[in-house]
């Protein structure tokens, strides 16, 4: 069952850990190593939220979620869109961005370096957005209640989450003029495009949750209308065309989903670049983790078991916090990128085995109750 539903996942990881030593040694083999590590950890929610709705398809729509949607999630969003935001903020064409990529790394290094402040301020509020929303948010199951619960309790603010992005931006761009000016180094103009960078971050971020918004309103539409129908059949006795109505919800499921994974892309591709800017790398790194998505999403669906590890989701989700903070301290000090992968990648098994511990406490409480 395992290898059947893995199996593929396994044989990518192979062939990209060895392209991984041929293209750039064991260091390059290391950093691919963390992101597909942190690729898995930050989509498995998303392979969770998959899985939930994957689950109301026919066997059709599933296997196009499966093939098309993977293709276009791991060429897509894991390899196509790394490119576009060198390109874009190096102002060079995407063709050139990969050819510099791999015939002058020199050259294509300098770039990133010049283009960093803009992509991790883009990056570092997208994220930082994902992380405010998630801990401004009450949920049921706190994973670190001395924290949540209050942060709950301020969440009831409206807007709290972009008021806190926003002023994170402003103290950032500030800063980071200051220093540049103070140090003779980098124009102060560089901290306009910081200021600039960030708010489409945030505009992207609004973008994207709009549109999951409207996708998810549509598919709660579609599947009212669809047992409203059914209930109507049922009255009157006479047959109605289901199959229709199905497929016309299953467009939309797909649409939904397919709109979910690329704001879920987001995080990992955009983390990414908190670790390395080789876009070979990182796209070996993403491609893989993506490829293990499709995977346990597969799993999830066959097993019926989402809710095993109650606290990976507040653990992914404070690696994105961590990833957004990262991101902006970057833009004026140098970090390891050794330390940057590390750091999501303990938060991540931290909130793995809570669950775990959790999941043995529920079960001796509950045969000491049945004693």
């Amino acid at each position: 069952m395992v290898l059947k539903t893995f199996g593929w996942s396994f044989a990518v990881t192979a062939l990209g850990l060895v392209a991984a030593v041929l293209y750039g040694g064991w260091e390059a083999f290391g950093v691919v190593a963390i992101l597909t590590i942190l690729e898995i950890s930050l989509s498995f929610d998303n392979a969770v939220v998959n899985a939930g709705i994957l689950k109301k398809m026919n066997a059709f729509w599933q296997k196009i979620f499966l093939t098309i949607g993977v293709l276009i999630a791991v060429f897509g969003m894991r390899l196509v869109f790394p490119i576009v935001i060198v390109a874009i903020s190096a102002k060079i064409g995407p063709i050139e961005a990969v050819d510099l990529a791999v015939s002058d790394q020199d050259m294509y290094k300098q770039l990133v370096t010049d283009a960093h402040p803009s992509i991790a301020a883009f990056g570092g509020m997208f994220l930082l957005m994902i992380f405010l929303d998630f801990i401004f948010e009450d949920r049921d199951i706190k994973w670190l209640a001395w924290l949540e619960r209050p942060l709950a309790k301020l969440g009831k603010i409206d807007m709290l989450s972009a008021c806190i992005a926003l002023i994170v931006l402003v103290i950032t761009a500030m800063t980071f003029a200051v220093n540049a000016h103070q140090h003779g180094g980098m124009h102060v103009d560089k901290a306009q495009t910081v200021l600039i960078s960030g708010i489409l971050g945030l505009i992207t971020y609004m973008i994207v949750g709009g549109l999951s918004g409207y996708f998810e309103n549509k598919l709660e539409e579609e599947e009212e209308h669809e047992h409203e129908a059914e209930e109507e059949a049922k009255k009157s006795g006479k047959p109605v065309s289901v199959v229709a109505m199905a497929g016309k919800a299953a467009f939309f499921m797909f649409l939904y989903l397919e709109v979910l994974d690329a704001s879920f892309s987001f995080d990992g591709v955009i983390g990414a670049f908190a670790i390395t800017s080789d876009i070979v790398i990182m796209a070996l790194g993403l491609g893989i983790g993506a490829m293990y998505v499709r995977s346990l999403t597969v799993y999830l669906v066959r097993q019926g078991t989402l809710d095993d590890y109650v606290y990976l989701e507040h653990g992914a989700h404070y690696a994105i916090g961590a990833l957004a903070v990262i991101l902006l301290v970057t833009i004026q000090y140098e970090i390891n990128e050794v330390i940057t992968g590390l750091v999501g990648v303990v938060l991540i098994g931290w909130s793995f085995w809570s669950s775990v511990r959790r999941n043995k406490r529920l079960e001796l409480e509950g045969s000491t109750a049945e004693a």
